[in-house]
């Protein structure tokens, strides 16, 4: 693990007062960068404290141990005058690299960047959305609304198909990530802070314009589903003769060719090309044509197992990836055969071993690997020290008025 000071982010404080993914995984990464994270949570813990999974083990929140690694943390009683003043001052704590906010309170008037301004007129604070008009969004409901869950599933059903997968969310949380190292880049040199507002719904639609796919509507109408077959061009997952399936894709003329060369068929799509008029080695030609492509090459999978499929794959050089569980994942990398690199074992305290990640971003070729999340408001004392002065009379009083624990 890179030592931290070695980070890009060393020495630069962030607080965090958000719950859920998008808010504390863009924590989470900047933590993984360097940055000093203070996770504020009220008494008790937050919405998300008890979210799941849960450990069989202990009944702790996998999800929140998980989203909360190298975090310090920190609970205050924001019901209370004293605890909001203390959160607002930890948000507009002076300092080059302070007065970073990541937060996702709607609906706080009292955690406005009006207030925060008003204690530091260069505060940096980025706020996560459901909408942009203030209300209510989550990424199952984004996803729907752009029109995502109507071109997943089957061809045989028109029902809408849900995702499992918070994509939204966590491509939310790298918007926050990049939001906040701008604004620190742009105060860095001309003094001025920022207030910026990032609704997950805007990102979901704007990712979905940016792929084209509102604008072939509008041209063509709405996309017909045609089950795990890649759009545009050829791709679809086969099963092996063990029972095992995988996912080939073509995308480029040569990846086209080193199918044929795995699977023996070179021959057999050239006399189908010259039959059927088309040209396999474009896009079109392979859209077009791919339930032919499929059913030629379905038998030569089934009568195959899947590590003979595998290697004749890789040795061709095709474009292609098995399917796996997550029970499987996480069996190879106890059993150390897996090819997961980022994946790291954390002792995590009320838990024990956890399978953690490194950050995906590797400086200097190094992976930043994991430590545990601490428990929910056990840094409280030491940071309204460390950042506020606050002495141990102060504290016991704080903590006599339950304003901290």
């Amino acid at each position: 693990m890179p030592a931290p000071t070695t980070l890009p982010l060393s020495g630069v404080r962030i607080i965090e007062f958000a719950s859920f993914v998008a808010g504390p995984s863009a924590g989470k990464a900047l933590a993984q960068m360097g940055a000093e994270v203070i996770r504020v949570d009220p008494m008790g813990g937050n919405a998300d404290v008890r979210r799941w999974p849960l450990s069989e083990r202990t009944g702790e929140s996998l999800y929140w141990k998980s989203l909360n690694r190298g975090k310090r943390s920190v609970m205050l009683d924001v019901r209370s005058d004293e605890g909001r003043d203390l959160l607002l001052g930890l948000a507009a704590a002076p300092g080059a690299d302070a007065g970073i906010v990541i937060d996702n309170a709607v609906g706080r008037p009292w955690f406005s960047y009006e207030a925060l301004a008003a204690r530091r007129e260069d505060v940096i604070a980025v706020r996560v959305q459901g909408r942009a008009d203030g209300g209510p969004a989550v990424d199952y409901t984004v996803n729907g609304a752009a029109g995502v869950a109507d071109m997943t599933g089957p061809a045989y059903t028109d029902a809408p198909v849900n995702h499992v997968l918070p994509g939204w969310d966590f491509l939310c949380g790298q918007q926050v990530v990049s939001a906040l190292l701008a604004a620190l880049r742009r105060r860095d040199r001309t003094g001025a802070g920022a207030n910026v507002e990032i609704a997950l719904a805007d990102v979901a639609t704007a990712a979905v314009a940016d792929l084209g796919w509102f604008s072939e509507a509008a041209e063509r109408g709405d996309r017909a589903r045609h089950g795990n077959h890649l759009y545009g061009s050829f791709g679809v997952d086969f099963a092996t003769a063990d029972g095992d399936r995988v996912m080939i894709v073509a995308l480029t003329p040569r990846q086209w060719s080193a199918i044929g060369t795995a699977t023996g068929t070179t021959e057999v799509f050239a006399a189908l090309a010259t039959s059927l008029g088309v040209d396999f080695s474009t896009d079109e030609g392979r859209y077009a044509h791919r339930g032919v492509i499929e059913a030629v090459l379905t038998p030569w999978f089934a009568d195959h197992s899947t590590a003979d499929v595998h290697a004749a794959l890789t040795a061709a050089g095709v474009l292609w990836g098995p399917y796996r569980s997550a029970a499987t994942v996480a069996a190879d990398f106890a059993a150390g055969t897996g090819e997961d690199p980022v994946l790291v074992t954390v002792d995590q305290p009320g838990i024990g071993d956890v399978i953690s990640s490194s950050s995906p971003m590797r400086f200097d070729g190094e992976y930043s690997g994991s430590v545990p999340a601490v428990a929910l408001g056990s840094d409280t004392a030491a940071v309204l020290g460390d950042v506020l002065g606050l002495d141990t009379a102060e504290l016991d009083r704080l903590r006599a008025a339950g304003v901290i624990a």
